[in-house]
């Protein structure tokens, strides 16, 4: 299965080194139709915000944007819909979320991120809303939920200028990507839980995720 996403020439390279990381010298085991590999799950979290970096392959890359902690509010930016209408993401409040921020859903370890959050929630998918944000246009997100199969999740663009990742600290500002997040969000935007993996070629925890989440239930 080919997932492809519409990214700047020069970013070619970047998600090719990311999707490489992600896949070498890792085992295999099958989850209905997609088969999850032994990826490295980071256990600490990166600071967002200017003055902070994420690693990649031990690379520093700089954040850019204001930053953003547990107990602040969700900010006042848009994001894309599948239809390229836009949508402010504290919009979404009412329920509980959780935000499954990725850098490319053209690379192995976020397209693992994505599957976990949508077959591994342990039926929150029911009493939560999952959004899962990238810089990918919504053409190409829409795309990759097809073929995926995932139809549980809401996938949401900042494709149109990062100001999703400037507004919260986590945009990588040399390849311009967004760092590898997972947020909970409470009915009333206020932010619960967050870890940003300190080394972009992890995963996230995401059961932590799913535990932060079901707390606030």
């Amino acid at each position: 299965m080919k997932h492809t996403m519409l990214v700047p020439r020069s970013l070619a390279s970047f998600v090719a080194c990311v999707t490489l990381a992600g896949c070498a010298g890792m085992g295999a085991q099958a989850f209905p139709g997609f088969m999850y590999k032994n990826l490295p799950v980071a256990t600490g979290s990166a600071e967002p915000g200017e003055g902070h970096s994420i690693l990649f392959k031990g690379t520093p890359l700089a954040l850019a944007g204001p930053g953003i902690k547990v107990g602040d509010t969700l900010r006042d930016v848009k994001v894309a819909k599948g239809d390229l209408s836009l949508l402010n993401i504290a919009d979404t409040k009412g329920k509980v979320r959780i935000l499954n921020i990725v850098p490319s859903l053209d690379t192995a370890v976020c397209e693992q991120q994505t599957h976990h959050l949508s077959e591994k929630n342990h039926g929150l998918d029911k009493m939560v809303d999952l959004i899962t944000i990238s810089v990918d246009t919504p053409f190409a997100q829409g795309r990759f939920a097809k073929e995926a199969k995932i139809a549980n999740v809401t996938f949401l663009s900042d494709y149109r200028g990062g100001d999703f990742g400037k507004a919260h600290g986590l945009l990588l500002e040399g390849p311009h990507i967004l760092a590898r997040t997972v947020m909970v969000v409470d009915k009333d935007n206020v932010i619960r839980y967050m870890q940003v993996t300190p080394e972009l070629a992890q995963m996230p925890d995401m059961d932590a995720a799913f535990k932060a989440a079901k707390a606030l239930l």
